[in-house]
């Protein structure tokens, strides 16, 4: 039997550097049975293949007009079907995933860069290159838990209407393995969250659940385990909506209550209510409560699987200029909108025009002097300490 996986993300997206879960599990299932299992980098594959399978994650990701599935081609993922997408086999979908199913293709990118820096002359520094892979190399990843109760309209996971234990974290957890990564939709809405963060301590290995946590359910008993434990680098959550601005306010004050240095970031929803003025004045209320906490924004631009709407808005450049700022969190830190705009002006190599970003804030600003007045001259180490504790002013 031979088989062929393609990770479509991998191939559409020049800067995707995450496995596909279910591309390793079809690859460790089939290799239990005695296949041989080929990670493909192309659509072009040999006819002697028995069964091709082909998933992604994002709508976004181009895959050729052509691709049908078939008997013998297999396709699958949100980014096909977005929240209908149809549930693996329990055989596959409860399998030890295959950890080494890219070691190939890492091995051809760095085989890749040594040439080309050897060619060139300069310096190479393997292991800052082998960073970018470290979710291939360094994690065992999986669901503990799936669903979620939201429903929120924006997001895939429509499928259940309450949270509930998935797979035990053993089923696939190896040992080898420097670190644990977890996909679970909503964590901390599992009535067993507790027993199962039990577990996952117990394996005295660094974790992070890599769709971020519900804030909103977090009690200071939580706070009290999760901010005490061996987590993987910056807790993330979420604040989608500004109707949450009150209740995310006192789950800010109860984090910072709980760990007053370590860092968090907060996914910011923008683009889906609306693309107008409103929306990116929400946008910046939220921005700003963040700071006030020290805790870092990183914009997430709404698009359902055909269509993106802030692509259409009036306040594009806004919407781009936003993400980049935010979603550089050296910059962030550093700069307040308006700076972050004049530095990109600087480095503006047509003389006499307007860059993008400044275009965008200069326009914004003659039409709503007000909300620019009110926010493009926040900067995160100034307000966040400071005023803390001072009133929101809306």
């Amino acid at each position: 039997m031979k088989i062929g996986i393609i990770d479509a993300d991998l191939l559409g997206r020049s800067r995707h550097r995450f496995p596909n879960l279910v591309c390793e599990k079809i690859s460790g299932y089939w290799k239990e049975r005695g296949a041989e299992v080929h990670l493909l980098m192309d659509y072009s594959w040999a006819d002697d293949f028995d069964h091709i399978y082909i998933s992604k994650v994002f709508t976004d990701t181009p895959v050729p007009d052509w691709l049908t599935a078939t008997e013998k081609v297999h396709i699958g993922g949100t980014g096909f079907y977005f929240d209908k997408a149809p549930d693996l086999p329990e055989e596959i979908e409860h399998h030890m995933p295959d950890y080494r199913l890219y070691d190939d293709w890492i091995a051809g990118e760095l085989a890749r860069a040594e040439a080309e820096h050897k060619k060139s002359g300069k310096s190479f520094h393997r292991s800052r290159f082998m960073q970018q892979f470290k979710e291939y190399t360094d994690y065992c990843i999986g669901f503990v838990t799936r669903g979620c109760f939201r429903k929120c309209p924006f997001c895939v996971n429509q499928k259940f209407d309450r949270v509930f234990k998935h797979s035990p974290l053993d089923e696939f957890y190896y040992e080898g393995c420097k670190k644990i990564c977890l996909l679970d939709d909503n964590f901390l809405g599992c009535p067993q969250w507790e027993e199962i963060l039990a577990q996952i301590l117990a394996k005295n290995k660094p974790f992070k659940f890599k769709q971020g946590l519900d804030e909103r359910l977090l009690t200071d008993e939580k706070c009290r385990i999760l901010f005490s434990s061996k987590y993987d680098g910056d807790w993330t959550f979420a604040f989608d909506n500004i109707a949450d601005y009150d209740l995310v306010h006192e789950k800010l004050k109860m984090i910072r209550r709980h760990t007053a240095s370590k860092a968090v970031k907060f996914y910011v929803l923008v683009g889906f209510e609306s693309t107008d003025a409103r929306d990116i004045e929400n946008a910046f209320r939220r921005i700003e409560l963040l700071m006030r906490y020290q805790c870092l924004p990183y914009i997430m631009r709404y698009q359902d699987k055909n269509y993106s709407p802030w692509k259409e808005s009036p306040y594009r450049g806004m919407y781009v200029a936003l993400a980049r700022w935010c979603n550089q969190p050296s910059i962030f830190k550093k700069m307040s909108f308006r700076q972050f705009c004049q530095a990109n002006q600087l480095r503006h190599k047509e003389a006499g025009a307007l860059c993008s970003a400044m275009r965008a804030m200069t326009e914004f600003e003659t039409e709503h002097p007000g909300l620019a007045e009110r926010y493009f001259d926040l900067r995160y180490e100034r307000d966040s300490t400071q005023n803390r504790e001072r009133g929101d002013g809306v």
